[in-house]
């Protein structure tokens, strides 16, 4: 049902939960599953490699950017950007992203031109975003840019039916 609302979607679980598997399956069932899907790991990178994955450059913006190079916001044009742990997302980068989820436009890194993107935006993170919203760690704007609908993934243990299903995809697969 999700799937074909085209709307930003915050998906809420443990660790180890699936939330990525959900996300994919968001996107396959979207109307923009024959576009790609893209994902970044928001705990993975410094502030600097998130900004220049996100964002891309233009050639000599610093020393080494010999070319331009497209973001991922830019390289997903028309289809979807997972943002994995985006509660890991450093403040002033949560303000660049709310800019691009506000207007619809980037900047690559050294740029003077507005890019215009088409992009469906699902988020997943292990941590409570409302209650890291109401003490500061977390944009409450962007919070609520994201949260347009909510999905929980319980923990395993309290989706015990669901262990058999596991085990036998993971022997198949394996």
């Amino acid at each position: 049902q999700v799937a074909q609302l085209d709307c930003n979607v915050l998906i809420l679980g443990e660790t180890g939960t699936g939330k990525e598997l959900v996300a994919r399956t968001i996107h396959e069932l979207s109307r923009r599953a024959d576009k790609r899907i893209v994902s970044l790991n928001c705990g993975a990178f410094s502030e600097e490699l998130i900004s220049n994955e996100l964002f891309g450059h233009e050639q000599g913006a610093f020393t080494g950017a010999e070319r331009q190079k497209k973001g991922l916001l830019e390289y997903a044009k028309g289809g979807t950007v997972f943002f994995d742990e985006i509660g890991e997302l450093p403040l002033q980068m949560q303000v660049k992203l709310l800019r691009v989820l506000q207007e619809r436009t980037l900047m690559r890194v050294g740029g003077s031109e507005e890019i215009p993107i088409d992009i469906r935006v699902l988020a997943a993170t292990n941590r409570n975003l409302k209650k890291a919203s109401d003490d500061g760690t977390f944009r409450k704007d962007l919070y609520y840019r994201l949260d347009v609908i909510t999905i929980l993934i319980p923990p395993l243990v309290e989706r015990r039916n669901d262990i058999p299903l596991l085990a036998k995809h993971f022997m198949q697969k394996h």
